[in-house]
Formats: C-alpha cells, structure tokens, sequence
C-alpha cells in the first residue's frame, strides 16, 4: 500500500486548433477536483497517474467496473492519510526523519553530482590503462598552516618552478631543495605508477602535465609540489611470480648465500624440479610450501624492493626464470607465473566505484559541483552578518545560543533572489537535533550544511515544476509512511494483540470457521534422512520423550491438527493413521498421524489465524465508516466521468 499509486491550409489550421483545446481541456482535467475529503481535494491528475502507474501493462484492467472498485480504494486510502494529518503524525521527529531520507533518495537521479562518482569512476579506469614516470619537489606544510606560511612555503614552490622551467636540472633542485625524505637519494624520482596510488590532487597533476614539462604548483596534505613528468607507458596490469628466496642481512655480504642462489640457479637449469628446490631451500615460510607462489601484484606493490618488481616485470613468458637478484632482504629467483591484464571495465566497475567512493576526489570534486550549484542559483553572502554569526560559535547549546536574537531577522545569504535569515538557520539547526543527527562542530559547518540543504530544495523546486511524475511520486512516499503508522497503530496491532476482541468476534459467528476432515499428529523435520529414520524406530516402540533426540539432532517438531490441503506434503503420503517418511524440496519429513479428525466447527485456537485476519478487516471497516462520518467524502460526477473516460479511452 505504500506504493499505490502523458491537407488543405484550413484543415490544418482546424486542426491546430482543436489540438490547442485538446491540450488545454487535458490540463485542466488534470487539475480539476476529482473528490473531497474534509474539503482537501484530490485532483484528477493525481488519480489517473496513480491507476496508470499500478496498472502498467494491465490494459485489461481499464474498465468501468475495474475503475470504480480501485475508486473506492483510493477513496479509504485517502480517508486514512486525512486521519493521519488530523492527528498530526507528519510533524513528529520519527516521520520527518523517515520522509527526509525517503526524499533525498527519490532526488538523487536529479542532483548533478549523482554522475560525481560515475565519472570519476570512469575517469580512473581510463588512467589506470597508464602508467606515469615522475619526480617531485615538496615543500612541507601543514594542513591548518596560518596565512603566513602558507604564502610562504607557496612562493618557495613558485620560486623552484621558475628555475625549472629555465632549464636548471630538476633532479638537482629535488635533491637539494625537496622535502621529501630521501629526496637527496632518490632526486625526486617516484618511478612508475598508476591511478589511485597517488593522493587526488598530485594525480591530477601528473596524468595532466605533458612529457617533459613542470606542473604548476598543486596542493595537498603533504603540503606544495610541482611535479615534472618523464614518460608514460601503457599499463603492465599486473604479474604473478613464484620466487626461491635465500635470506641476508640488509648490506652485509654473505658469500654462502650468493653460493646458494647460485647453485639453486644452476640446478634449475638443468632441468630440477622448481616445487621440489623451493621446499628444500627457500627461506620464505609463506609461500616455500607453495612453491614459492606469490599473490599478483601491479605496479609500485614493492615500492621498498624496486628491483624485485622490475625484474617480476621484466618476465615474458609463463614458467621463465629469472636471474638471481639482490634485495634489502636477501637473494631471489623469480619465475613467472601469469601476466594478467587490466580487466575490461565492466569487471572492474563495481570495486572500483567501491575504492572511488572511500577517496578523497569524491570530496573534492564534489566541493567544486558545490561552488558551481552556488554559482548557479546566484548565492550571495552577507559578510557582516556571517562575521557576527561566527563571533557565536563557542555558545551553541541546546537552543537559541544567546546573541541570535539582535540578528536573528538580518539577511544571511541570498540564494535564487531569496532572502534567508540567520533565525532559518537556527530553525534548521534545531530541526537537525530533533531528527538525532550530531551537529557539527562549528557554525561554519552548521552554515555550511544549511546551505547545501537550502541549495536541494531550489533544485527540487526545479524538479518538480518540470516532473510532474516527481511532484506525484514524492507526494506518494508522503502519504505512505502515514498510511502504514496509522494502520499499524489503528489495525494491525489492534487485530493481532487484541486476543479479547479476536474471541468476541469468533463467538459472535458460530459456523464460520468450520474445517474438512483433518488429522491429529506431528510433523517432524530434518535436512538429513537417517535421523528421522532412527526416530521412526524411537517412536514405533513407544518411546515417551524424544525432547532431547530432536534438540541433539536439530529436528523441528510441530503439532496440531492439519487438513489435507494445508501442506504439500501431505499429498506424498497416505492419509491415514501411522508413520510417514518423505522428501520435498531438499528437506526430509517424518509424518506421525494419530488420529483422522471428521469435518467440524474449528475451535478457537484452531481457527485463530483465519480470524485474526477477518478481525482486522473487520476493524479496518468500522474505521472507515467513522471516518467518512467525520470527515466527509464528496464526488464530484462530472469529474469522476472525465477521469473514466481518460482512462478507458487509453485501453484502445
């Protein structure tokens, strides 16, 4: 029920005509009263959007008859939602929580930055088909530096550009200037990497800047760098190797280890079995038993032992063994395992949109798409009034922080030509703790977060004049959450807790509720056979309690009385008094029927199921009654025969 509910210059001329006054009679069809509830209308349009829409593919269902009876359920569903307003159950914290969310998901196929991620995702899979070779300068900085040194760790960056780009050697300039650690060692040089292994912004740097040339100056948590591009190449995807690995002291020279590794290597060679040496002399405890196997791994995975990825790299073929090679950590022979290209995007979109969603650039770009959208709906703000605002940041309690009131009423910003005050604000804040959300810690943040939501609904006033199938939808998912709130509070409970009420209904009809021929017995169920088998056995001989059995052997056990027709069980086996072993669906079934039980009147407990059922449509019924005394229902005849004819015209 949440979900209930476009040849001669004469004729031609009388034809456009007739076609303006078709279009103009539809709009004012759409928009006329269709009935009242407690002197709301519901127009038309509405009516008509919420049949088609349940009746999509359904053209059999758009009848007279089909029409009237789905009337009239609209009518109860109506009555419902009024009682709901009446009470005011869509001012509490609970619905406009629930409708908030509900809401921004409904909006999110129209706000710009739903295609954030999307391009972003595809931005990335199109950079990690290349690899970029590029060095650096840094100029440390923090994140919360103060003006001062911001400006001048930035005019020392800009300083390092311009002798760069006047051709001294940038290498030199890293090694020198750089305050990256070990940038007197490695000049600057990252080597080879790819997408995502850099932060955001430097990325962007490198996969924009041409072979050769310097970047301008980019920011990042690290503080300022320019960036110097050597050379790209195609992504390598990455590679599988096994490796025999004999361990050394980082710079110190074991003659035996490079005896070692080079015997490994020879016998190799000639033929040895590479499992069978690995397991004799690899000293790697992971992967020795393995056979030296290693996870696949691209580009910059062994940032720390540059020469192990080069050589894994360098491999051709599958089963090509490599030269000895020395590392930090000892001595290697690598033998190729698999080259594994990078996967076709449709392979990789669902983990990749993953990785993308928990980066940085979301964020970023997503502060751009901001600064935009301002642009956009012409945001304009008050600086005096901001200034004053912010003078109260540290007195935010649980109401009106003192202070508010003498600016409450000033212009804050504008937005579309719009005032809003610094009293909206505050209405938003405390709208924001009512819902439960943690409100952020500054009044630049709360400031922030009003904006953004002062900027959705502009864009959703937008939507809706342009969609009205939004407008329709939207008031759908309103009206809904009120439904089920006061159905469950007025029916559903009612008819399930009310065991007083249940009784009096079920006494109040004798006759009713009157079942077929039944058995009395159990039904024992098991995912295995030989269980129920041996309680067959159990049971046979008379066994008293089995309470233990069936617990230990995680039996189900139900009783009662059953007719035929209630399980499909019931159609394997013989309807009669004894044991019955079967199997449906997977599962195993031992059926025990003690006795047969002659047609007869139900007893309460038996029946209790079908009654709580009739009792709540029962109670749904009364309700409704009461609720057309009070509130009054009026149809509007020409109205409805408008609405009929809509849509019966439709089925042909």
């Amino acid at each position: 029920m949440r979900c209930f509910f476009e040849k001669t210059a004469t004729v031609a001329l009388l034809s456009i005509f007739a076609g303006f006054s078709a279009i103009a009679q539809s709009v004012a069809d759409k928009s006329e009263t269709l009935f009242s509830i407690n002197n709301r209308p519901v127009t038309i349009g509405e009516f008509v959007y919420l049949y088609e829409k349940n009746h999509q593919n359904k053209r059999e269902e758009f009848t007279k008859d089909k029409i009237e009876e789905y009337l009239n359920l609209f009518i109860k569903y109506k009555l419902k939602v009024e009682e709901a307003l009446f009470r005011g159950m869509d001012t509490t914290s609970k619905f406009r929580k629930e409708y908030q969310t509900y809401r921004e998901e409904l909006l999110k196929p129209y706000m710009p930055d739903s295609k954030v991620i999307d391009s972003l995702v595809l931005l990335t899979y199109e950079r990690l088909k290349e690899e970029v070779n590029a060095s650096h300068i840094l100029i440390q900085l923090s994140a919360d530096a103060s003006p001062e040194d911001t400006l001048e760790a930035y005019q020392r960056i800009v300083e390092l550009r311009k002798r760069a780009v006047s051709g001294e050697d940038f290498a030199v300039l890293a090694a020198n200037y750089s305050e990256e650690p070990r940038a007197e060692e490695t000049k600057g040089n990252l080597g080879f990497f790819t997408a995502m292994q850099m932060v955001f912004p430097f990325e962007q740097a490198a996969y924009l800047t041409p072979i050769g040339e310097v970047s301008e100056p980019v920011r990042t948590q690290f503080g300022y760098h320019i960036v110097k591009v050597l050379d790209r190449q195609p992504s390598r995807g990455e590679v599988e190797v096994s490796h025999i690995m004999i361990r050394t002291p980082a710079g110190v020279e074991d003659e035996t280890a490079r005896n070692t590794i080079f015997d490994i290597y020879d016998k190799l060679q000639k033929g040895m079995d590479w499992d069978e040496l690995c397991r004799e002399y690899s000293e790697d405890p992971n992967s020795k038993e393995k056979g030296g196997r290693l996870r696949p791994f691209g580009v910059r995975a062994f940032q720390s032992v540059p020469e192990f990825e080069d050589m894994a790299f360098s491999l051709r073929n599958p089963g090509e063994i490599s030269d000895p090679i020395r590392t930090q950590f000892g001595w290697h022979i690598l033998r190729l395992e698999s080259k594994i290209p990078l996967p076709p995007f449709s392979d990789m979109k669902a983990s990749l949109t993953q990785r993308v969603s928990r980066d940085e650039r979301v964020k970023i770009s997503r502060d751009a798409l901001r600064r935009r959208m301002r642009k956009e709906f012409n945001y304009s703000e008050n600086a005096d009034v901001k200034a004053k605002l912010l003078t109260l940041n540290d007195t935010l309690g649980e109401g009106e922080v003192s202070g508010v009131k003498a600016i409450r009423d000033e212009v804050l910003f504008t937005m579309e030509n719009r005032p809003y005050r610094v009293g909206d604000l505050f209405s938003f804040i405390k709208q924001q703790r009512s819902l439960g959300q943690d409100s952020p810690e500054t009044m630049e943040e709360l400031l922030t977060s009003y904006v953004d939501r002062v900027q959705i609904q502009l864009l959703e006033e937008r939507v809706m004049a342009q969609s009205p199938d939004y407008r329709w939808l939207l008031k759908e998912y309103y009206e809904g959450i009120l439904l089920f709130d006061i159905m469950e509070t007025e029916v559903w409970n009612k008819a399930t807790e009310d065991s007083t009420g249940q009784r009096d209904y079920f006494n109040k009809r004798p006759g009713k509720y009157v079942a077929g021929e039944r058995m009395a017995g159990k039904i024992y169920t098991s995912q295995a056979k030989a269980p129920l088998e041996e309680l067959k056995k159990m049971l046979e001989s008379g066994a008293a309690d089995v309470t233990d059995f069936l617990a230990n052997h995680r039996i189900r056990r139900d009783s009662g009385a059953f007719e035929q027709k209630e399980r499909a069980i019931f159609s394997n086996i013989s309807w009669s008094p004894g044991f019955h072993l079967t199997v449906q669906n997977g599962a195993n079934y031992l059926i025990h029927i003690q006795k047969m039980l002659p047609p007869g009147p139900q007893t309460f407990e038996e029946a209790r199921p079908s009654v709580i059922s009739d009792y709540q449509t029962f109670l749904e019924d009364s309700w409704i009654s009461e609720l057309k005394r009070k509130f009054g229902v009026k149809v509007y005849k020409k109205a409805k025969k408008r609405a009929f004819k809509r849509l019966i015209d439709q089925k042909g």
